[in-house]
């Protein structure tokens, strides 16, 4: 989760914190509406799954930046 922490970190040009907390929500989100056999696994692919993760940073990071580019942040 770490990777995919920074990347959203550098995409989106917010803070470590700030970034943590986002991917977090995702996650929670994302895993609450998963059927319990497959919300387990959730942190497990996370964990251990670079390229799945690298994408998922990629699609996180391109969607906060957005965001924050409206809401007056970095913009690339």
């Amino acid at each position: 989760m770490d990777e995919l922490i920074k990347q959203v970190t550098e995409k989106a040009g917010i803070s470590e914190a700030q970034a943590r907390s986002a991917v977090e929500t995702v996650m929670g989100f994302i895993k609450d509406r998963l059927p319990e056999p497959i919300a387990g696994q959730v942190d497990t692919l996370i964990g251990g799954a670079g390229g799945v993760v690298g994408g998922l940073a990629n699609t996180a990071g391109d969607v906060l930046g957005g965001l924050g580019g409206m809401l007056g942040g970095k913009k690339d």
